[in-house]
């Protein structure tokens, strides 16, 4: 339904460990009725599931609650609604934590949850049924691979956060919920649009894109760094949608950074390989945006058009690739390539040679002249890295290398302490049908399930619409 003429939605949080203090300043730092975080990279499952190794209950983002610790009573009193996939592989324990804080706070918000991204549990049902989850880039099958997942998880669009506000929600908590989606699900429900409403609810995408990587669309990670007045206390972006799809990205007044059609463009074009820009809700077709400086770190944009929604979601699957260790030595003086080959060679004759290894990987990094006139200017970095499925064999590399401190190159030294190794998590990015994936929104004592967007959704799209 709609409200008002505009809907402001302001961004705290880019990733798991972005700046704490974000989602304090977006509510305190001026007039917002959406506050949304994006927690959750495509390696970031991976360290959630280490979580829950040592504690089931974890597997969301913990910082998320602190946050919410020092905002939730005035987001109630300002009626400023939440959403965020900070729930991570549980999004049910974030509510519940959320429910604890609040009872400690003494608040009564509406918490809502959204389940539905977890393919673990169906991993061999899906590819019973056809699904191959074969990989975006190296066009191998999931059983090819004979990989072993650890995580699995759809990226869902934004209808079940609308539907979770609609049954009231101040909070709204999800897992792998795509980053757009906290956008284009708020503002689907504040101004009542419909699943076919494909020009507007790219709009809410493309504004989505532009703000869920935080202080990347206000000055961060820019080139152009001239042009940036200040680097301190960087503004996060807020987008100020309208009913037909059109926004302004900002920030607060008085904060550091830069909003301006550079910057913008720049994280317009992040992660970005072709013109249809695919959620689980809607294409954006990019070659359609309309951009233009509104005004002091204010920049408009309009004139997205929308496609039917794809057949398909993306999957992040992480697996486990065995077992991984490193460590980096420090090579002074003169003569670096003769002393990283004369290390590299009685390192591997010690262990019994390259090949009991399933990977190896050396690699010199030069940074001396070839005159150096100080011992600063002297030195290169040697990195040697293993990786094998036997994770005693993986821990031995450091002790082999620290032996040789005394009796190999002149000057050894290295960056860090010998380690024992860590799991080797690799990514696996596929494709699920869209059929196969629902939402399940829990919001107080009711459960509401949402079908995933069809292309056509009711409606086919006119071929004038089509670019």
């Amino acid at each position: 339904m709609k409200m008002d003429d505009k809907l402001i939605i302001a961004n705290c949080s880019g990733f798991f460990g972005d700046r704490f203090s974000a989602a304090r300043e977006m509510v305190e730092g001026g007039p917002i009725d959406v506050l949304t975080g994006d927690y959750l990279a495509e390696l970031t499952m991976a360290i959630l599931f280490r979580q829950t190794l040592k504690d089931p209950g974890l597997g969301y983002a913990s910082t998320f609650l602190k946050q919410m610790e020092e905002i939730m009573g005035q987001c109630l009193d300002r009626n400023i609604k939440v959403v965020s996939n900070a729930g991570g592989l549980n999004p049910k324990g974030l509510a519940m934590g959320l429910e604890k804080l609040a009872e400690k706070l003494g608040l009564k918000p509406s918490i809502a949850y959204i389940e539905g991204d977890n393919l673990m549990p169906r991993l061999d049902e899906l590819q019973e049924q056809g699904e191959t989850f074969t990989h975006l880039d190296k066009g191998i099958t999931l059983k090819e691979a004979h990989a072993q997942p650890i995580t699995a998880n759809a990226y869902l669009g934004g209808w079940g956060i609308a539907r979770a506000l609609d049954k009231g929600a101040d909070i709204v908590v999800g897992g792998r919920i795509a980053d757009a989606a906290v956008v284009m699900g708020p503002a689907a429900w504040y101004f009542g649009w419909r699943q076919n409403d494909w020009d507007r609810l790219a709009g809410a995408a493309v504004a989505g894109h532009i703000i869920e990587c935080s202080g990347q669309a206000t000055g961060g990670n820019y080139s152009f760094i001239e042009e940036v007045p200040s680097y301190k206390n960087v503004g996060f972006p807020i987008a100020e949608m309208e009913e037909d799809g059109s926004f302004v990205i900002t920030k607060h007044p008085g904060t550091g950074g830069l909003v301006s059609v550079g910057t913008v463009t720049a994280q317009l074009l992040y992660e970005i390989r072709e013109p249809g820009y695919l959620t689980p809700d809607v294409v954006a077709r990019f070659d359609t945006i309309d951009i233009a400086r509104d005004g002091k770190d204010r920049v408009r944009i309009k004139g997205v058009r929308g496609e039917g929604a794809p057949a398909t979601t993306k999957v992040c699957i992480n697996n486990l690739g065995g077992y991984r260790n490193s460590m980096t030595i420090v090579l002074t003086g003169l003569d670096i390539e003769a002393k990283a080959r004369i290390f590299e060679e009685a390192l591997f004759d010690s262990m019994g040679g390259r090949d009991q290894y399933a990977v190896v990987d050396v690699h010199l990094t030069r940074s001396e002249k070839e005159d150096p006139a100080t011992n600063e200017e002297a030195f290169a970095y040697l990195r040697v890295s293993v990786m094998d499925p036997d994770a005693k064999k993986v821990a031995g590399l450091s002790a082999k290398i620290v032996e040789l401190a005394l009796a190999n190159i002149p000057g050894f030294t290295a960056t860090a302490p010998p380690g024992k190794g860590t799991p080797a998590i690799m990514h696996w990015p596929c494709l699920v049908g869209g059929d196969k994936i629902q939402q399940t929104v829990f919001v107080g004592k009711e459960t509401v399930v949402v079908d995933s967007v069809t292309p056509d959704a009711g409606a086919v799209v006119p071929e004038s619409r089509k670019v």
